[in-house]
C-alpha cells in the first residue's frame, strides 16, 4: 500500500510539474509575443517632453538629497549613486584617422585628434560597500580643455566634455514618472513597492525588476574588464546615438592580470593598482556609437528598451588609452571625490536626449552642488 501511495505521488508530482512547464513556456510565449508587437516601430526621432515632469523632477531632487544625507560618511557627503570609486586615472582619447564623415561632430570632428581626460570608475551604489557585493559599475571621462560654448558649465567645468555610463544597456525605469515611483520607493527603504507599487498586477514592474538584478551583477575581474554604455540616447550632429566604452585588449601590451583576493572590500581598486601602478601595463578601450534607425522599434523616451545591434550595429570611433600611472594617493584620492560628472557638461553637438537625460541635468547639478557645499569643498572641475 505505501508503495502504491509513492507511486501515485511520483505521478502527480510529475503531472504537476510537466503543467508548470507547459504554463511557464506559454507564458514565455505570449510575453514574447507581446512585447513583439509593443515594441515594434517605427518611432519619433524627437524627444516627446511630458507636461508635468518638472514637478516631477522636484520631487527626485529632494528624494536624491534625503538619500545623501542617509549616507554620509562621518562628516563628508556622498554622491547619491557611484558613491566609491575605484580610482581616477588620466587617460587619452584619440579620434580614429578613418572615421566617416556622417559621424564627424563635436569632440570627434577632427580625425586624429587626441583629447586629455580624466577617468573615474565606481561602485553604482549609494553607499560605499564591500566590491564582492552585487552592483552595477560606472565609467565616467572628462574630456578636457574642449574649445566652445557648454549646454551646462561653471567657471571650473567650462572646458569640460563628459561621458557618463555604466555596465548595463539598459535602465530598470523606462521614463521620469516610473522613476519617481521606484526611487522614491528605495530612499524610503521599501526596495519591493519600487517594482510592485500596489496590488493591481497591472502596475507591476516585473521586466524592469529583471533588469535591475542583471544590472546588480558580481563584480569583473577588474573596472578595466567590463563594457559600459551610455544607457539613455544623445545627438552626435544630426544623428540620434547611444555610445558605450569596451575594453580592447589587442591595443595594449598582452596582460593577464594575477588572482586578486576577493574578500578585501576594495579589491578592484587593488586589481587597477596591480596593473596600472604595480606591473606598469596600460589599459585600452574603444569608443562606440549606435546610431537610432526609427523605421524599427529604438526609442528616445524609453532607456528600458534596447536599439538592436542586428539592425543597427555599434560604430568604434575612438581609442581610448590608459597610460601606467601612479594614481593612488590621498590628493588624487581627495580631487577624485570633488570632481563633477554630468552628461551636460557638453557641446551642443553632443546633446543628452530623452526623459532621464532631462532628469540627469537637474538631479546631477542639485546634488554637485549640495554635496560641495554641505562638504565646503570647491568644484574642481
Amino acid at each position: 500500500m505505501l508503495k502504491r501511495f509513492w507511486l501515485w505521488l511520483g505521478r502527480l508530482v510529475g503531472r504537476l510539474l510537466l503543467i508548470l512547464v507547459v504554463v511557464g513556456a506559454l507564458g514565455w510565449g505570449l510575453g514574447e509575443a507581446y512585447y513583439a508587437w509593443k515594441f515594434s516601430g517605427p518611432v519619433s526621432t524627437e524627444e516627446e517632453i511630458p507636461k508635468d515632469e518638472a514637478a516631477m523632477t522636484q520631487g527626485i531632487i529632494e528624494d536624491a538629497i534625503r538619500i545623501v544625507e542617509q549616507h554620509r560618511d562621518n562628516t563628508r557627503v556622498l554622491r547619491d549613486a557611484h558613491a566609491k570609486a575605484h580610482g581616477c586615472v588620466k587617460a587619452e582619447m584619440t579620434v580614429l584617422q578613418n572615421l566617416v564623415p556622417e559621424l564627424r561632430h563635436g569632440v570627434l570632428v577632427e580625425p586624429g585628434k587626441t583629447w586629455q581626460a580624466w577617468m573615474r570608475l565606481s561602485n553604482g551604489n549609494a553607499y560605499p560597500q564591500f566590491d564582492s557585493a552585487r552592483d552595477a559599475r560606472g565609467m565616467a571621462i572628462k574630456l578636457l580643455d574642449v574649445p566652445g560654448e557648454k549646454l551646462l558649465s561653471s567657471k571650473a567645468t567650462a572646458g569640460d566634455q563628459d561621458f557618463v555610463m555604466f555596465n548595463n544597456s539598459l535602465f530598470f525605469v523606462r521614463d521620469v514618472a516610473e522613476y519617481k515611483q521606484n526611487f522614491a520607493a528605495q530612499a524610503s527603504g521599501q526596495k519591493i513597492r519600487a517594482f510592485f507599487p500596489s496590488l493591481d498586477p497591472r502596475t507591476w514592474e516585473v521586466r524592469h525588476l529583471f533588469i535591475a538584478l542583471k544590472t546588480l551583477a558580481p563584480a569583473p575581474d577588474s573596472p578595466v574588464d567590463a563594457t559600459y554604455s551610455s544607457i539613455a540616447p544623445f545627438k552626435l550632429g544630426p544623428n540620434n546615438i547611444k555610445y558605450r566604452v569596451v575594453p580592447d585588449p589587442q591595443s595594449c601590451p598582452r596582460y593577464e592580470l594575477p588572482e586578486q583576493n576577493t574578500a578585501l572590500p576594495n579589491f578592484l581598486r587593488n586589481a587597477l593598482y596591480q596593473q596600472l601602478s604595480l606591473d606598469r601595463v596600460p589599459a585600452c578601450f574603444a569608443l562606440q556609437v549606435q546610431r537610432q534607425n526609427p523605421n524599427y522599434y529604438m526609442p528616445i523616451e524609453d532607456t528600458s528598451v534596447e536599439w538592436s545591434e542586428d539592425i543597427s550595429p555599434f560604430e568604434t570611433v575612438a581609442t581610448i588609452r590608459v597610460a601606467a600611472q601612479d594614481f593612488d594617493t590621498r590628493e588624487q584620492n581627495l580631487f577624485c571625490d570633488n570632481l563633477s560628472f554630468n552628461p551636460w557638461h557638453a557641446l551642443p553637438e553632443h546633446r543628452p536626449i530623452g526623459g532621464i537625460n532631462r532628469l540627469r541635468k537637474a538631479v546631477y547639478e542639485a546634488v554637485s552642488v549640495y554635496r560641495h557645499q554641505r562638504n565646503a569643498a570647491p568644484q574642481s572641475r
